[in-house]
């Protein structure tokens, strides 16, 4: 069988709106050269090489079930089946979303709805208002010959479709990934809310509270970060410990808030300084756009990762290593992170993970840009920017 090579620019499903016009290239081109600038004087000064990681997206990868590419229909996401099927490959840390149900117990799924269908009608409940037990009930079963309720999905543009895979698992908790994942793999925690409700202190700190004591029972020496698009989560979740790093998840102004703390990578330097959080989730496509908040997030002291269709482009990858970027999060695993030892001669897996916990990433180096790189750049951005 032939192998299946990773996405090009050209067949990501979706605009790469990321700034005004081509014209724009020669400026872009120059602001990406004064960002590695930084890196490679911080790593003069360090005298290091850091570590370029790549994190699987819910795994192997989220499920995008109207997706043309079956790659991306191939293993239920936010499963323990995912999580080690993505720690086949080199990846440092699988992310992937936690939520707490109502009776305190910390659970993986992605969305703030479940679905399901009980005599020909479509049913959903918040699952945050679900009981472990009701909650374990969705899907596949674990016990031989047992089938659970029918899990369905709701799209974007509001159509509801069957959740089917290729490669299906049954829903999970937290504490089953620590007893049940390759213990190598670190963990991406994102501490997920929903962004239509308001959080009161109290409930946060509940919520925060049965994650943390899970992850301190069962984390032992396994890397984790925590992250978050919900502010006062972040900044709580820093404040309740200082065993692991904190990151901010923006979109960078990609998409605009009412919670102006959300709307720029500006803002969101100032909201970890502030807090004292350790590192940035951005969107790519904020990163392309604004590639001088590089050098200012490195100045800041904070680390660096992405997230976005973007990152399943090696091209795209290797750019952001270069701008000074510390790691991405993909959803085509084996591809990009065979485009990535290609590219960028990764280490082998679970060498030194816990500098990129830790927010060492300052130090890391960037190669010199040479004509050919110079050249690659100047390839590239005009298909970024069209």
């Amino acid at each position: 069988m032939a192998q299946i090579k990773a996405a090009r620019v050209a067949d990501v499903p979706m605009a790469l709106d990321v700034v005004a016009a081509a014209t724009a290239a020669p400026a872009i081109l120059a602001e990406v050269d004064a960002a590695a600038g930084v890196r490679r004087g911080a790593a003069a000064a360090g005298g290091g090489v850091g570590r370029f990681a790549v994190i699987g997206h819910r795994g192997k990868g989220m499920n995008a079930l109207a997706a043309p590419d079956r790659r991306l229909q191939e293993v239920k996401e936010n499963s323990l089946r995912s999580f080690n099927e993505a720690a086949r490959f080199p990846v440092d840390y699988v992310e992937f979303d936690v939520q707490v149900t109502r009776d305190g117990c910390p659970i993986i799924f992605h969305d703030n709805f479940i679905f399901t269908e009980e005599d020909g009608k479509i049913l959903d409940k918040r699952v945050t208002d679900l009981q472990l037990e009701d909650f374990l009930q969705y899907g596949p079963q674990n016990e031989q010959g047992k089938g659970g309720k029918p899990l369905l999905r709701k799209m974007k543009d509001g159509r509801i479709v069957n959740w089917n895979v290729q490669s299906d698992d049954p829903l999970c908790t937290l504490q089953e990934a620590f007893e049940k994942v390759n213990p190598r793999l670190g963990f991406n925690v994102e501490l997920k809310f929903d962004d239509n409700l308001e959080y009161q202190e109290e409930e946060l700190t509940r919520i925060l509270q049965a994650i943390l004591k899970v992850v301190f029972d069962q984390a032992k020496d396994r890397p984790i970060i925590f992250s978050s698009f919900q502010p006062d989560a972040a900044q709580l979740m820093r404040k309740l410990q200082s065993t692991y790093p904190v990151y901010f998840l923006t979109n960078g102004g990609t998409e605009i808030y009412t919670d102006v703390r959300r709307n720029s990578l500006e803002e969101a330097i100032k909201l970890c300084l502030a807090s004292g959080m350790q590192g940035i989730v951005s969107e790519a496509r904020a990163i392309f756009r604004h590639p001088a908040a590089v050098p200012k997030i490195k100045e800041a002291n904070l680390a660096l990762l992405t997230y976005g269709t973007l990152n399943n482009v090696p091209e795209a990858v290797y750019m952001q290593h270069l701008m000074g970027v510390n790691g991405v999060i993909v959803d085509l695993v084996q591809e990009i992170t065979e485009a990535v030892s290609e590219l960028i001669a990764v280490p082998e897996p679970g060498t030194n993970a816990e500098n990129l916990s830790f927010g060492a990433a300052k130090d890391a180096a960037t190669p010199n840009f040479s004509q050919r790189e110079i050249s690659f750049l100047l390839r590239l951005i005009p298909e970024l920017v069209r």
